[in-house]
């Protein structure tokens, strides 16, 4: 139309009295307005429907609010309790900080977070519990907005809705993506990054904007790399100029990035330190992930990958036949990726999580290309991911979160005889710690670092205890004076120590229900014993 317009003002002096023409001129342009001021108004978030894009936010944040249970110790340990001792000064950093195996540019955001709440005086042990998932739940939602987004530039809109369902219904997305876990900031920049990332029939394609993204990602956790080496080196060979895009592009993002890492880590850590390389020295040239478990080669093929998939899984089988050749670099990387951490020794869940999101792709096309069978096709996902989010995030492993309620308790409640001690004799980093408690009571847990040093004989605090507790017990207190005033148990270990708790005069005051497949030493319940030596008014928990 800009054109057009050149050349109407000659023409004009011909048809000056032809009315309807200049009619016609006024009545177009006012639909056409007025359909672009409702688009703008509706697309004002995201560059998608401001609809869409609040009830993700909505449903991210009831998802958040609907996980009450623990996962793995790394939610805590490895985010809340470092920020926590950032901020108020007393805590405590596991042997990976001493080390100098993390990083402290994650867990800086929930310092920030913490920061302001005290300066507002609104520190409460609540708020800093919730707070920073609340804000991981919105990071999740913005990147499964960009998921949709994406899929509408590369198949149709129907394929795009699909993608986006299965995005939303996944009970492992919904069971990890509020949690505070690296794993989980790496899956949502990874997934965001993809919308940038140049895939054919992309239109929000951005080299800078991908590659920041996937350098925060390894900051945040190094082996986030392992996902996009494959789209990398296809980016770069499919690349016309590459030395453009490797020396303006990867390597100034990559600089500035790590160079912010390593200011961060030497203000905290008091000294030069690549973190990067100690992690992957640590986990990967060494392997000594190992020392808390490890599994078969084939772990991630025969049971990690069908059930971080779940019930999808027979619907991202067959959407791998039915996706367009251009998607098949989002298959091999997924591919690559299982290959890679199957050569590892200590396997996880959650380690392959970034991945799941490419794997919704392909399921959204099974789902797109169902005729006959999409009703049921979709009531069968539906429920069986409803019912698997629920329990877990309601009910599996719920005690150990239960409990440090009760344990905060302590610090709020009317001031007791004798100063309140807990010692927590479970599992190492069973539950979280003073991010949860937020008051400097005095608590002990049993530790488990690794071996350093080759030693060939080498058992941890933990483990030397669950070879006999009695005996651990009556040296490592020598008189009743240094006895813990509460103890903090699986059930399982109760008839171990009986003799311990009724020479201390320990009383069981509380039990908290944790899972319903006890395994090893973790129980079906926790106990919580007080030492009654005088009258003592017991507050909170299940009294008996």
């Amino acid at each position: 139309m800009e054109p057009g317009a050149g050349h109407e003002r000659p023409a004009s002096h011909g048809l000056h009295s032809g009315s309807g023409e200049l009619k016609l001129r006024k009545r177009k342009p006012t639909p056409y307005a007025s359909a672009q001021g409702t688009r703008s108004r509706r697309r004002g978030l995201l560059g998608e429907n401001i609809y869409l894009v609040l009830f993700t936010i909505a449903l991210r944040m009831f998802n958040c609010f609907l996980v009450q249970t623990s996962f793995v110790p790394d939610e805590y340990w490895q985010s809340l309790e470092v920020a926590h001792h950032i901020v108020f000064r007393y805590g405590y950093l596991t042997w990976e900080w001493t080390e100098r195996l993390r990083g402290y540019t994650y867990p800086l955001i929930f310092a920030s977070i913490y920061k302001v709440l005290h300066l507002l005086g609104k520190d409460s042990v609540q708020l800093l519990i919730w707070i920073p998932r609340l804000g991981q739940a919105l990071l999740s939602a913005v990147a499964d907005v960009r998921l949709y987004s994406l899929m509408k530039q590369l198949g149709t809109q129907e394929v795009a809705r699909w993608v986006f369902f299965c995005q939303l219904c996944s009970w492992f997305t919904w069971y990890c993506c509020t949690r505070t876990l690296t794993n989980t900031m790496e899956t949502a920049l990874t997934a965001i990054a993809l919308f940038y990332y140049p895939l054919e029939g992309s239109r929000s394609m951005n080299s800078v904007k991908y590659s920041l993204l996937v350098a925060l990602a390894c900051i945040v956790r190094p082996t986030a790399l392992i996902p996009w080496v494959p789209l990398l080196l296809r980016h770069f060979c499919q690349e016309e100029s590459k030395v453009h895009l490797t020396l303006h592009h990867f390597l100034p993002v990559g600089f500035i990035t790590f160079s912010l890492s390593l200011i961060i880590d030497r203000i905290f850590f008091g000294q030069w330190t690549l973190v990067q390389l100690n992690f992957l020295k640590f986990n990967v040239l060494q392997n000594l992930g190992t020392f808390y478990g490890s599994h078969p080669w084939h772990w991630y093929f025969s049971q990690g990958f069908p059930v971080v998939l779940g019930t999808h899984l027979p619907f991202f089988i067959h959407g791998c036949f039915l996706a367009p050749r251009r998607l098949h670099i989002l298959l091999l990387t997924v591919l690559w990726t299982l290959l890679v951490y199957s050569m590892l020794g200590h396997k996880e869940f959650r380690f392959i999580y970034p991945v799941l999101p490419f794997c919704m792709v392909f399921c959204g096309y099974s789902l797109a290309h169902l005729k006959a069978w999409r009703r049921a096709a979709l009531s069968f996902l539906l429920s069986s991911n409803a019912l698997l989010a629920l329990y877990t995030g309601l009910v599996h492993q719920r005690g150990t979160l239960d409990v440090m309620n009760h344990i905060q308790r302590f610090c709020s409640g009317d001031p007791a005889p004798a100063p309140v001690s807990v010692f927590m004799m479970m599992p190492c980093h069973s539950t979280p710690y003073y991010s949860h408690v937020h008051c400097p009571l005095s608590m002990r847990f049993l530790q488990c670092p690794p071996d350093l040093t080759g030693k060939t004989q080498y058992l941890d605090e933990a483990a030397m205890f669950y070879l006999n507790p009695v005996s651990w017990l009556q040296q490592e207190f020598h008189s009743n004076v240094s006895l813990p005033t509460h103890l903090v148990t699986f059930n399982v270990l109760e008839k171990e120590i009986r003799a311990f708790l009724a020479s201390g005069s320990y009383k069981r005051t509380a039990i908290f229900f944790h899972t319903h497949w006890p395994e090893g030493r973790t129980g079906s319940h926790i106990h919580v014993y007080e030492r009654r030596l005088t009258s003592r008014v017991n507050t909170g928990g299940a009294q008996l």
